[in-house]
């Protein structure tokens, strides 16, 4: 099976720099043609390899990225012109999501046992199932408004429950 990836020209570096890492962890070959990547092996080798590089593509750093060599964690990204209609409402998002000094970011990968990147207009989440929803309902309160405070109590409460 072959698969061909599309990532950002300015993240073709850092996986350049773990290409044989995915490519040994993954049993796959993997070439890159400017900043597609092309991706063959076996059906479920390719998949794990894709969402690595994938991973990679939307900010996350190799030792992240290669956590999805665990089959239970997984990869969501958040498209947020799904959500958002202008780059400055998207760009106010971001910040909000970040926080100041990254507080916000740190809380809901805290709270949830996440790891996010926030890249482009996409915001990332590498963790398993059901933490990744706990971040992404977080994520999308902000989204749609809700304070910090009030993200950051209903991601505690959910810490705990």
């Amino acid at each position: 099976m072959i698969k061909t990836v599309k990532i950002p020209e300015d993240r073709i570096g850092v996986l350049k720099s773990s290409l044989k890492k995915i490519e040994e962890s993954t049993n796959t070959m993997i070439s890159i043609d400017e900043n597609n990547v092309k991706i063959n092996g076996s059906p479920i080798d390719v998949w794990k390899a894709k969402d690595i590089v994938k991973a990679i593509g939307r900010g996350f750093s190799p030792v992240n990225s290669l956590k999805l060599l665990n089959d239970d964690v997984n990869l969501e990204i958040i498209e947020l012109k799904k959500y958002l209609k202008t780059q400055k409402s998207i760009k106010r998002i971001k910040s909000r999501i970040i926080g100041r000094d990254g507080k916000t970011r740190k809380k809901i990968e805290e709270y949830t046992g996440s790891v996010l990147s926030i890249y482009g207009s996409t915001v990332s989440i590498i963790s398993n199932y059901e933490k990744i929803y706990k971040a992404k309902e977080g994520i999308l309160m902000l989204i749609n408004g809700a304070t910090h405070k009030k993200v950051y109590n209903y991601l505690k409460r959910l810490e705990v429950g």
